[in-house]
This record gives structure tokens, C-alpha cells and sequence, in this order.
């Protein structure tokens, strides 16, 4: 099946398209048709959808051609951040290889709080600042209506400028170019009490963070990692944050949240979810973050200062 294109055409960067489908018939006609258009022209195809979509996608024939390649984004755990670079590293290595390229990347939304549905609504957003001026490749976004929440869907038709409908790949009348939206962080959890640190205080802020996590059974290798990506967030305050920074930490359905609040402003959206560039290791600090974190939340304004909350979930035992 060929579908028709209409729109903006032959720029680089990432045409970023939203297609809303029903059920597992509608699914497999929108995306049969965008591979079998690219295996058409001779691109390669990434595709990243939850495990029950990719085992219909390999029963097709289009599905087993080696040009389309299945990606295994479950080692990258459940923190959106680390889906950018997972998405810059793949479309590297094939454009590299002087490939054309097309993906198809698909969310898991079941069992998401709303912390994690949040990170992902910014996440759709990021995509297209993070791919401005890349090499030019093509992303369609299937969205189930009948399992993902409407409001969610309102709010991501809002980060794609372009959506699939049917049969035709059209600009996104819904798309909005404009600043990202927050909504309200959630309310802490019996926080304990206000910490402040500043020069000297690492140490004492390592104690902190330890002393609520191991009461709820946060131990060993996954403490040390921690520890870490709370002395990276707590020398960043010290830093560029006027010096000193303000700590809570609290446990909530198994996870650990260490907030930090200091005076200074983050004005790099991205900051922490791009792969580094080689050379100094300095600027690195919040990528490191992200790696270690199961999710980490960052808002930054010049009239509020910059709070960043870390989740850390905490293995059974």
C-alpha cells in the first residue's frame, strides 16, 4: 500500500509524525504501510513498539525484511531522558552508512505514574529540538485511543508536527510551536526535614539521602549509584546555583525522591539527554544523572530558581 505525503518536505532534522489508531487492525495499516513505503525507496527501519506490536509487525513479510531492524529499548529502563540519545545513536550509525532512515517508535504507557507521563509528554516535545539540523529521518508515533488516555493524546497531537490520517501524511493542524507546558509537580510525601548544604556539605548530604533510604531497604550497589547522582545534582547547586541549595527526601510506593532546590537557572532543555560529545568531562554531570536515576525531573525558571527531583526505585528484597 503506498500513502500519500503532503507537507513540508526535504528539510533536515526529524519529520515527527502522530498516528492515532484503533486496535490491532488500524495499528498494522498504518505501520505496514509507512515500512513497506520505505522498503520502497530503499531506507532502512527502525522500530521500537511494545513487545505484543512487534510480534504481529514480524508475522508480516514486510516485518522480516533485513532492512527493518527491531530495537530493544526495555535495558533502557522506564526513564524517558534516555530515549533522545538512544534515538541519536541508532539514526547516527545509519545515516553514517549513507542509508536513508525511518522509525517507528511506540510508547508503553500501561502502569506509568504521573511523574513518568509527564517526562514522556516533554519528551515527544524534545524530539523535535533534538533533532533540528541532523540528518534529515523520518518518525511515526502510533498512539492505541483505545488504551492511552485521551488527555494524553491531546497533549502529544500538540508536539508533532505532522500525523497520519487516513492514509495520508499530512501537517498536524493540532501542533503547536511553542514553549513547553508544565504541569504542577506532584506534592512531596511526608518530606523530612529541609536540608541546606553548601560549600563543604557533600558529605553531609550523602548522610541525608542515606539515612532515609536505607530504613526502606535501598542498599548496596544501587545506593552507591545514589549517592552519586545526588553529589553530582548537590555540586551542581554549589556551583552555578549561588553556592548553596536546599535538600528534601522521602520514600512514596517504593521509590526514593531526592529534591533539590537552589537559585541558579538551567537554559539548556536538553541538558542531560544528548550524548556527550567527546573530550573534557566537564558539563557531563547531569547526563551521568540520567543513567543513574530511574527518573529525574527538571524544572528551571529565572523568577523560581531550578528544582530537580530524582527517583530512585528501590529493588524488592
Amino acid at each position: 500500500m503506498t500513502t500519500q505525503v503532503t507537507g513540508a518536505e526535504g528539510t533536515a532534522g526529524l519529520r515527527h509524525e502522530l498516528y492515532s489508531y484503533s486496535g490491532e487492525a488500524q495499528f498494522l495499516d498504518g505501520a505496514l504501510s509507512f515500512i513497506e513505503d520505505a522498503l520502497a525507496a530503499d531506507e532502512v527501519v527502525l522500530v521500537s513498539v511494545p513487545e505484543s506490536r512487534e510480534q504481529i509487525l514480524r508475522a508480516e513479510p514486510a516485518g522480516s525484511d533485513p532492512r527493518v531492524v527491531f530495537l530493544d529499548v526495555s535495558q533502557l529502563g522506564r526513564n524517558p531522558a534516555r530515549l533522545i540519545p538512544a534515538w541519536q545513536r541508532w539514526i547516527s550509525e545509519r545515516t553514517e552508512q549513507g542509508r536513508p532512515v525511518r522509525g517507528i517508535g511506540e510508547t508503553d504507557w500501561s502502569g506509568r505514574g504521573a511523574a513518568e507521563i509527564e517526562e514522556l509528554r516533554y519528551h515527544e516535545w524534545l524530539l523535535n529540538l533534538a533533532f533540528t539540523g541532523s540528518p534529515a529521518w523520518w518518525l511515526l508515533c502510533p498512539y492505541d485511543t483505545d488504551t492511552v488516555d485521551p488527555g494524553i493524546i491531546r497533549a502529544v497531537s500538540r508536539c508533532h508536527p505532522f500525523a497520519l490520517e487516513q492514509g495520508v501524511h499530512r501537517e498536524h493542524p493540532d501542533y503547536v510551536q511553542a514553549p513547553f507546558a508544565w504541569e504542577e509537580l506532584e506534592s512531596a510525601c511526608d518530606p523530612s526535614e529541609e536540608f541546606r548544604y553548601g560549600r563543604g556539605d557533600l558529605a553531609a548530604v550523602r548522610d541525608k539521602v542515606s539515612a532515609c533510604a536505607m530504613p526502606h531497604g535501598l542498599r548496596g550497589e544501587r545506593l552507591r549509584e545514589a549517592l552519586v547522582a545526588v553529589t553530582e545534582v548537590a555540586g551542581n547547586s554549589i556551583a552555578h546555583g549561588g553556592g548553596y541549595g536546599t535538600l528534601r527526601t522521602w520514600v512514596r510506593e517504593g521509590t526514593l525522591v531526592c529534591e533539590f532546590h537552589d537559585d541558579g537557572v538551567m537554559t539548556d532543555p536538553l541538558v542531560g539527554r544528548m550524548v556527550p560529545a567527546p573530550g573534557p568531562l566537564s558539563g557531563r554531570g547531569m547526563w551521568l544523572v540520567q543513567q543513574l536515576c530511574d527518573l529525574v525531573q527538571v524544572r528551571s525558571a529565572p523568577e523560581s530558581g531550578t528544582t530537580v527531583r530524582l527517583h530512585i526505585v528501590i529493588p524488592p528484597l
